[in-house]
């Protein structure tokens, strides 16, 4: 093969070579970005539950801080009164029909 013969195989040669290199650098660039975006849907789905999280745990310190005064209350009064109460009261019924003392 004499030069004129090679240089035009060359040539498409290197235009292929440069078209594959377009082709993986904006796929590379398509991914890339894809990924950055499910990062930071990834992200905020992280900060609401942060905050959903830090809301539960501040309503449960709430409930136990009730919890324990009611506690308090109740172990106050006099047993003798909350026997009699039981005593007194119907038992209650639940959703289910069924009956529970209080």
């Amino acid at each position: 093969m004499t030069l004129t013969h090679v240089l035009p195989v060359l040539g498409t040669l290197a235009s292929l070579g440069a078209a594959l290199v377009v082709v993986l650098a904006a796929y590379r660039t398509s991914a890339a970005k894809v990924w950055r975006e499910e990062a930071e849907a990834q992200k905020t789905r992280a900060d609401r539950l942060e905050e959903s999280l830090k809301e539960i745990n501040s309503r449960l310190s709430r409930i136990e801080i009730e919890n324990e005064r009611l506690v308090r209350l109740l172990t106050s009064l006099d047993p003798n009164k909350l026997a009699v109460i039981r005593l007194t009261s119907p038992p209650s019924e639940d959703a289910y029909g069924s009956t529970h003392d209080r």
